[in-house]
């Protein structure tokens, strides 16, 4: 039997109250609709790996809603980071950016590159769907709970325990002849009540990268750029975001040099680089002017040397420019087999000869 629906509200960050009455309404109209638990977390963008809010969030089954102030894309990503897996499921209630490159989606990197093996090919999800819905698509409370309320009959979701009840549910015997009758109350009472856990945690303001992997290819172009030790590799050598809280507050230069726009800073001010959908059509357009470059000429590259030598400079180091960039763009041509290296690559071939 089908579990409950499950609706997990992340409330914004700070405290704006237009934002909060919304988030609470979205709650209060939830509490009468059959079959639907509710759970409300800090920000899903702030909140630590070994939080009580990540153990609530792992520990939801079946298909989910997830109402955040993030867009679709990014919200989706920060959730599989924290380890909520499942297929995507189709939203209608969208802004209308999201409506306008709905269409453009199709056309991705993400549904016609063949050409490009994705992380997201390598994986197994898991059988269920999580539906990411903005909460900045509506004023309207009303709007997210008829969303709600289409996504379970869309599911055909069934009452998560009710069979459980049914068979603990005393029968109607001699000695207790309202058996059958309290095993109906019960099974009313289930179907009625919906749960909702709300977890009161203080989390701090983040800044990290999110990454996307229906995008990434795991080139390591982010882990050669990024001089804070932000990216390690899992044990199959994956690229993942290892040190989160290494990453310089504000800075969005490896998101620039990443050739899939895979990477993602869900609280820039900049759309494309938040988690918007405009990164579908990165290829059709000026890669400088959707990032926000300047337009005295400044490429994409240039612009984000330039942030990372002043977050280095901030940290009392050494600014390095384009030098890193070009040198990884001299290794990317040489021809495959070649035996050409630099001196990092005859110091890597010693250490692996010393078989320390």
């Amino acid at each position: 039997m089908a579990k409950r629906l499950s609706v997990i509200i992340s409330q914004a960050q700070g405290k704006n109250p237009a934002k909060r009455k919304l988030e609470e309404d979205i709650v209060a109209g939830l509490l009468f609709e059959n079959g639907v638990d509710v759970t409300i977390v800090p920000n899903l963008y702030d909140i630590q790996a070994d939080s009580t809010s990540v153990v609530a969030l792992q520990g939801v089954s079946g298909n989910a809603v997830l109402c955040s102030w993030l867009f679709e894309r990014a919200a989706r990503w920060v959730l599989d980071r924290h380890g909520v897996h499942g297929q995507r499921g189709t939203v209608l209630l969208q802004t209308d950016e999201q409506d306008e490159d709905a269409d453009e989606e199709e056309d991705g990197p993400e549904a016609t590159d063949g050409q490009k093996d994705r992380v997201i090919d390598s994986r197994e999800i898991p059988d269920r769907k999580i539906y990411c819905l903005d909460l900045k698509a509506s004023n309207s409370a009303d709007d997210f709970i008829a969303e709600v309320k289409r996504i379970q009959a869309e599911n055909a979701v069934q009452l998560v325990g009710l069979a459980d009840v049914l068979n603990a549910a005393p029968l109607a015997t001699a000695g207790n002849p309202n058996g059958s009758n309290q095993a109906g109350q019960a099974k009313s009472r289930a179907e009625s009540e919906s749960a909702v856990n709300r977890i009161e945690e203080t989390s701090g303001r983040r800044w990290y990268p999110v990454i996307d992997y229906s995008r990434c290819t795991n080139c390591m172009e982010c882990i050669d750029f990024c001089l804070f030790g932000v990216y390690g590799v899992d044990r199959i050598d994956t690229i993942l975001v290892e040190e989160p809280d290494n990453c310089r507050k504000g800075c969005p230069a490896c998101s620039r040099v990443c050739p899939e726009n895979a990477i993602m800073f869900p609280q820039h001010k900049t759309p494309a680089i938040a988690g918007s959908m405009d990164v579908a059509e990165s290829l059709k357009i000026d890669l400088s002017q959707l990032f926000g470059a300047p337009t005295e000429g400044k490429s994409a590259a240039e612009l984000a040397a330039l942030e990372r030598d002043e977050q280095l400079m901030m940290a009392g180091r050494d600014a390095v420019g384009l030098a890193s960039l070009n040198e990884r763009a001299s290794r990317s041509k040489r021809p495959v087999g070649s035996t050409q290296n630099d001196d990092l690559d005859d110091l890597v071939d010693e250490l692996n000869d010393l078989d320390l």
